[in-house]
């Protein structure tokens, strides 16, 4: 049902995720699906939207937590 993308991160270092300038080009803190989408081409709008739990458009450093503990997104090894 829910494609894996594999994160260029260690599980460890997913906060740092959140604040990550090479995917967060606007410096907000949040993370657009064009922002995924050009890092991870894989990332489809149906799974970033069910990542998105307040529905706001934006991925911040929460729901990329819960994204990863839902196994929605994994660290890659």
């Amino acid at each position: 049902r829910n494609a894996l993308i594999a994160l260029p991160f260690v599980v460890l270092a997913v906060p740092a995720f959140a604040q990550d300038a090479a995917i967060d080009t606007d410096g907000d803190a949040a993370y657009s699906f064009v922002e995924l989408q050009t890092a991870m081409p894989e990332m489809t709008q149906e799974l970033f939207d069910e990542m998105d739990l307040n529905a706001d458009g934006m991925l911040d450093a929460d729901e990329i937590v819960a994204a990863t503990e839902a196994e929605l997104l994994v660290a890659a090894e």
